[in-house]
């Protein structure tokens, strides 16, 4: 199937929330162990979704438009390259094909589904959050798009949604090899949703809410170390990848959040973008209800851009990126609302076998920000205390880094 590039175009400015991908760095191949690998290593989960959006020979980023550009070509081979897993929803967004989600379903609701073609999937809850869903099946031969539009038409005033496919706002690219003296830790719990991390002695928990998961990934790995070099004493891990083509999705995010929930951790970092989500939304302000503070990356294309979710969200610590100057990302995107910045270039992690990842992207700064805030937050207090905290040691507060910088220095992993 052949995707029209204005109409794709159209799709994905008439919603609130296109899908970001990664930003690479300059490289001379792609066969570098920085996104390409880590697209490898998902077992090619992303296709040409990362392909890299700089000049090989300069580096460059390109302008604005270039950004956009290069989002919808990705965005239009990764529909076509997992066409069998993944397909577009009414609003152009990759998402889990031939499946719906229905929020609090009933049995009239399911009934009324299944009289018209729809078969139950899944019908299960978001543990300890009081989030009911339904996956149900679409009909056979209908198309994603169209089953969207009828089950909204007969089930009028029920929350129906795809469930639409976040992507990790970051990129790495490995350069050789380190042995960094860790800092005295600064202490706190950091929870972060993303790929699979390697056992570690910070590695507090982890689980996996994707098929054949946690399998580590470079995205993950870089900002575990990140976390460990910003004095991050505990960290928990949830893959929302794992092995499957449709990994990052709604459903799994959400899922993983609750599971943070019932393990306590009272800050966690979100380094993925993708489209709105209704179950993703309730399942956010479900946790915030319950203290835990959620921060999540702006993205990486460009501020032109649609809002980034779940940066958008009420309530969702949304980080931009700056570089070593500390001006903000070029290609860093929005979000509805922005509350701080953090180093998110020219800084380095330690990846597998001890490799120096060098790193750009919004990915990077959200879990320094997270690490700060857990850090704070170990002098009590609620949600607001520790954002005010977080207040008093920003720095270069503008309407480009929201409330200021945070973790100025923290640019090297460990």
């Amino acid at each position: 199937m052949k995707w029209p590039r204005l109409c794709l175009l159209a799709a994905l400015l008439a919603t609130g929330g296109g899908v970001r991908a990664q930003i690479s760095l300059p490289n001379a191949g792609r066969g570098l162990d920085g996104v390409e690998g880590a697209v490898d290593r998902l077992g090619n989960r992303l296709g040409d979704a990362t392909a890299p959006l700089t000049n090989a020979a300069t580096g460059a980023l390109g302008t604005l438009g270039q950004l956009a550009d290069a989002r919808l070509n990705r965005l239009g081979d990764f529909l076509r390259s997992h066409r069998n897993t993944v397909e577009a929803d009414d609003t152009g967004q990759p998402a889990r094909a031939h499946e719906v989600l229905l929020l609090d379903p009933d049995a009239a609701a399911l009934s009324g589904a299944t009289l018209v073609g729809y078969k139950l999937i899944e019908q299960g809850d978001l543990d300890g959050l009081g989030i009911t869903y339904a996956r149900l099946a679409t009909p056979q031969g209908t198309s994603l798009a169209n089953a969207l539009r009828q089950l909204r038409h007969i089930l009028p005033g029920k929350e129906i949604s795809a469930d639409q496919i976040h992507f990790p706002s970051g990129a790495t690219r490995s350069t050789g090899s380190a042995a960094p003296t860790a800092p005295a830790p600064r202490g706190g719990t950091v929870g972060i949703i993303d790929g699979g991390v390697p056992p570690g002695p910070r590695i507090a928990a982890q689980n996996a809410f994707a098929s054949g998961g946690p399998v580590p990934n470079p995205h993950a790995e870089a900002i575990a170390s990140l976390l460990a070099g910003a004095g991050t004493a505990h960290i928990v891990v949830a893959d929302v990848y794992g092995r499957d083509p449709a990994g990052g999705n709604a459903l799994a995010i959400a899922r993983a959040l609750a599971w943070m929930a019932g393990q306590r951790v009272s800050v966690v970092s979100i380094s993925l973008v993708g489209p709105a989500n209704p179950l993703l939304a309730k399942a956010i302000g479900s946790v915030q209800a319950r203290g835990m503070i959620v921060t999540a990356a702006v993205g990486n294309d460009g501020a032109a851009a649609p809002p980034a979710f779940p940066a958008s969200y009420t309530g969702v610590v949304a980080v931009t990126g700056v570089d070593g100057r500390g001006q903000v990302l070029f290609e860093a995107g929005r979000a509805s609302h922005l509350d701080y910045a953090a180093p998110g270039a020219d800084l380095t992690a330690i990846g597998a076998g001890g490799k120096l990842q060098h790193l750009r992207g919004t990915s990077f700064a959200a879990p320094l920000v997270a690490a700060r805030l857990a850090a704070l937050g170990q002098a009590g207090g609620g949600a607001s205390a520790i954002l005010q905290r977080a207040d008093s040691e920003a720095t270069d507060r503008n309407r480009r880094t929201g409330r200021g910088i945070l973790c100025a220095s923290c640019r090297k992993g460990i």
